[in-house]
């Protein structure tokens, strides 16, 4: 560590003490922080070149910045460091394990471990007959009395391992016959038909050959077939192995999303299709390839997708578990991409994992967004529910998300870029979140040190690292809040999977996120979620197995012993429903839930018993007699509950009495947590206008504290009781957050909320204004004075167009006397973070929009000193560097590429704006 980086080091832990210290007076009342409450990040070893000092120091690093663990994601190596490469999961690398782990617990860190090494999951250890899989068909014609001259071979090339499955033979006159048994080992047709014309499909099961995709040394090999328990368990045995006498003391081990192309076979689908749909699938193999889209083959392919649901669950995601928990661990996993029930995938594991990958887009005024460095994806929070819904309904407390996925361009990711990014994340349920991410990096290496090529860096040397604490202080006053007690969500919705299913093109059905276009947004489904959303209402989506779990108890559905009970099952308008699935509604109802039906199923899905299961539903149907109960809404009573029917589920909510938030009026985004006596409720303003108002909100409560997350202010509020619910008096700026605490018992020892209400006339902070550059680089430039603040981009200096670090803006000025409450610092337009002192005491750091902050704590009649520390990004010195040739891209695979996977060239960039733009403003209140 040179001179420099010592004293920004030193000077980023002072400032982070300071800032705790000051936190923890402030905060009085928030939960006790645990290091799952605080951010972690995934950490990418780029060809394990890691040293045991230099993880110490990384993690201290992390620690300093409010990092609260790591995962360890070991990947492709940088060129020139290939001598100081460790093998993965040998002793030395195993070594280098312990030494995080170690570390991590003596600095109050976690760590989780990447099962693998790049993604998916594969290895040396797999040879091909442990391959992913994928079916091969090939088609034959033979006559009446003739012999098949040609072998029953694979023709497809590097397919000679491929093992023929089974050989279906199609008769002109309607015949079937399987005639497998009569092929030899050299592929010789040992049969011959009497007469007609016969068409022969052989099936073969071949392999995808994929390989592991950014994988570390020692982890090169092809992908695993997830579809076999077999499989698994050679891949699993290699861990075992290396773990013997030396377990690896980890939290979790974790499953990158599901990104296995072209797999769609395994050797054990035909007798798990026999036995749990009904029949033989080798006949329909015609049907099956058939490019001709037919109902009969969207229902064959329904089956086909199911068991393929069914197997990745029970070969894969529940033994894997299983076994993670032999080396007392728990596991993550991302389950989309999968071709299976998201749902039941997310639910089978300790910690479901979703992720984000592109930019929303918030009206938020002075947020900054250019559409060049931004992609073109929208982050669906629909998407994210599948997650947080799995977790929800099966009991598990904790959702994580791969956060900040390509958010923008590299190097031009602000703070207050990832604010409205990771509320989006809250609000979907998540409370758990995992930067993407933070590039091992020695402290040697030269600027901007080791990246990974589709990540927002938080590595120490990105220019807002030192204002890292607002982000993470944020995120974690907020995971506190969100990770305590349950989810309150009242209502149960149910996914239609099989209609997803029921498609005649295509083979398997991977759920991605890039494809929500196809399988989630068209649906009724997703219409119903988002306008019950909007209108107030909080959910959690059900699948068929989880439903199964689900019991009725005093008119509440209780889906796990540690679960919240929701107050009704809503089903959305679905053609296809198994008849179990039916019955199991009834079940609920019968025993006291109530079941809202957009509309009745009109169909069973599959082809297993077809006729037999129809008949059934039929029956089931015509024994439901609905009385018309007014506004569009029709209902029926059953046992203890009610089913509901109507096209209009909101008029149907109104009805049975499930009451609304009313808070989406003023367009806050919410979710809430219940924890013993107190309800918590975590608000969120992504408009362009202030909330100034009375919010209603459905609990009864002695006691209100507002809890804001950005600053760790709380202050008992204004509220009055009306009727079942209270109405709290709230204060929101467009981009700010605000949690509500409301407890049915009485809260003590709790200040008052200091309201700004009435505005005094505004002071601009006036003087002469100083510029010092403190840190960064290439070069620092010379010391400016001002008249006033403005971005040191506009001066037409090269050094401080080229430089990417921190500036000091300082001012001496007189602030008149005033008989106010409290003061509200107003920065103006900041590029891009800013920590601010008054009189030399910590301010805090604004990181995001509104960049305003309470400061009459600090300030005096008269004479007072503000500084101004002020980051930007690492855009401008990127441009630098590429301009100038200097060589910074030294990694080996796809490193480094533009947010269109294009080889970066920074050189054309224009200089980012960067500096303290103000005005500066102060206004008592």
């Amino acid at each position: 560590m040179n001179r420099r980086q010592g004293i920004l080091t030193a000077a980023i832990l002072g400032a982070i003490l300071l800032g705790s210290s000051r936190l923890e007076a402030q905060t009085a009342g928030w939960p006790v922080v645990k290091k799952e409450m605080k951010p972690w990040t995934r950490w990418w070893w780029m060809g394990n070149a890691v040293s045991e000092a230099d993880i110490k120091t990384s993690l201290t690093s992390f620690q300093q910045a409010g990092l609260g663990g790591v995962e360890i994601a070991p990947i492709y190596g940088v060129k020139g460091m290939e001598d100081k490469y460790i093998s993965y999961l040998t002793p030395e690398w195993m070594k280098m394990l312990h030494t995080t782990a170690g570390t991590a617990e003596s600095l109050g860190m976690g760590v989780d471990l990447t099962n693998g090494t790049g993604w998916p999951f594969g290895g040396p250890q797999i040879s091909l007959g442990e391959a992913a899989s994928k079916l091969i068909v090939q088609t034959y014609q033979l006559k009446g009395g003739a012999k098949l001259a040609e072998k029953i071979k694979v023709k497809e090339p590097r397919q000679e391992s491929a093992s023929l499955q089974f050989l279906t033979a199609y008769g002109d006159k309607g015949e079937v016959l399987q005639i497998a048994d009569k092929v030899t080992a050299d592929g010789t047709l040992n049969w011959s038909p009497k007469s007609g014309s016969w068409e022969l499909y052989a099936v073969f099961n071949g392999r995808t050959r994929q390989m592991v995709k950014r994988s570390s040394p020692g982890g090169e090999g092809y992908t695993l077939n997830h579809f076999s328990h077999n499989a698994l368990n050679i891949y699993l045995k290699r861990f075992d192995d290396a773990f013997t006498g030396s377990a690896p003391n980890v939290r979790a081990f974790y499953n990158d999303s599901y990104e296995v192309y072209g797999a769609d076979w395994s050797e054990e689908f035909l007798a798990l299709f026999q036995k749990n749909r009904g029949y033989d699938f080798r006949p329909f193999i015609k049907e099956f390839v058939s490019k001709e889209a037919t109902a009969h083959q969207a229902r064959l392919k329904s089956d086909y997708r199911e068991t393929m649901s069914e197997m990745l669950l029970a070969n894969f995601t529940q033994p894997w578990t299983s076994w993670a928990r032999k080396h007392n661990g728990i596991t993550r996993n991302q389950a989309h991409g999968s071709p299976g029930n998201l749902l039941d995938l997310y639910a089978a594991v300790d910690i479901p994992e979703c992720e984000t990958f592109g930019s929303s887009y918030f009206p938020i005024p002075g947020l900054r967004r250019d559409s060049a460095d931004i992609r073109n994806v929208d982050p669906d929070p629909v998407m994210l529910k599948f997650a947080s819904s799995a977790a929800h309904v099966a009991g598990h407390n904790l959702v994580s998300c791969e956060t900040f996925t390509w958010l923008t361009e590299h190097f031009k990711t602000s703070l207050s870029q990832c604010k409205p990014e990771v509320e989006q994340v809250f609000l979907s349920g998540i409370n758990h979140v995992f930067f993407h991410g933070t590039t091992y990096s020695p402290p040697k290496a030269a600027w901007p040190g080791w990246l990974f090529y589709a990540s927002v860096d938080f590595t120490p040397a990105n220019s807002f690292w030192q204002h890292m604490p607002g982000l993470t202080s944020y995120i974690t006053r907020v995971q506190s809040v969100l990770q305590a007690g349950k989810s309150d969500n009242e209502i149960l919705m149910y996914w239609p999977v099989f209609d997803a299913w029921n498609k005649a093109e295509g083979r398997d059905m991977p759920f991605k996120v890039h494809d929500i276009d196809d399988w989630l947004h068209p649906t009724p489904f997703y219409k119903n979620v988002k306008t019950l959303q909007k209108s107030g209402y909080s959910l959690d989506f059900v699948s068929d197995l989880l439903l199964k779990k689900a019991s009725a108890r005093e008119g509440m559905i209780s889906t796990a012993d540690n679960a919240s009970p929701y107050r009704v099952l809503v089903v959305p308008q679905s053609q296809m429903m198994p008849v179990e699935t039916l019955q199991q509604m009834l079940l609920l109802v019968k025993d006291g839930a109530t079941v809202i039906f957009q509309q009745l199923p009109a169909d069973v899905p599959g082809l297993g018993e077809l006729d037999k299961r129809k008949a059934l539903l039929k029956d089931i149907l015509s024994g439901l007699s609905f009385a018309d109960a007014g506004n569009g809404v029709r209902r029926m009573n059953l046992g203890k509950g009610k089913v509901v029917l109507s096209e209009d589920i909101q008029k149907a909510l109104v009805a049975e009495g499930i009451q609304r938030e009313t808070v989406t009026d003023s367009g806050l985004g919410f979710i809430r947590r219940q924890d013993g006596t107190s309800k918590y409720y975590y608000l969120v303003n992504h408009t362009a206008q202030t909330v100034n108002q009375e919010l209603a909100l459905n609990v009864n409560a002695k006691a209100v504290v507002l809890m804001d997350p950005q600053s760790g202010y709380a202050g008992s509020a204004s509220f009055t009781s009306e009727g079942s619910g209270i109405k709290v008096k709230i204060q929101m700026q467009p981009g700010e957050a605000m949690i509500i605490r409301a407890s049915s018992e009485e809260l003590t020892d709790i200040k008052p909320w200091v309201y700004l209400d009435r505005a005094q006339s505004l002071v601009e902070v006036e003087g002469k204004w100083r510029l010092h550059f403190s840190n960064g680089g290439p070069v620092l430039p010379a010391d400016k004075n001002l008249d006033k603040p403005a971005d040191w981009t506009t001066f037409g200096d090269t050094d401080m167009d080229n430089f990417s670090g921190a500036g000091e803006y300082s001012v001496t000025f007189k602030m008149p006397k005033s008989k106010a409450s409290e003061y509200i610092l107003d920065l103006g337009k900041v590029h891009e973070s800013a920590r601010v002192w008054v009189n030399g005491q910590d301010a805090g750091v604004l990181w995001s929009i509104p960049y305003k902050a309470r400061i009459g704590k600090y300030l005096r009649p008269g004479k007072n000193t503000i500084r101004i520390e002020v980051t930007n990004l690492m855009a401008n010195r990127i441009r630098y560097m590429d301009q100038k040739g200097i060589e910074w891209k030294k990694f080996h695979d796809i490193n480094i590429v533009d947010i269109n996977y294009k080889p970066l060239d920074a050189s054309n960039w224009k200089v980012q704006p960067s500096g303290l733009a103000g005005p500066v403003t102060i206004t008592p209140y």
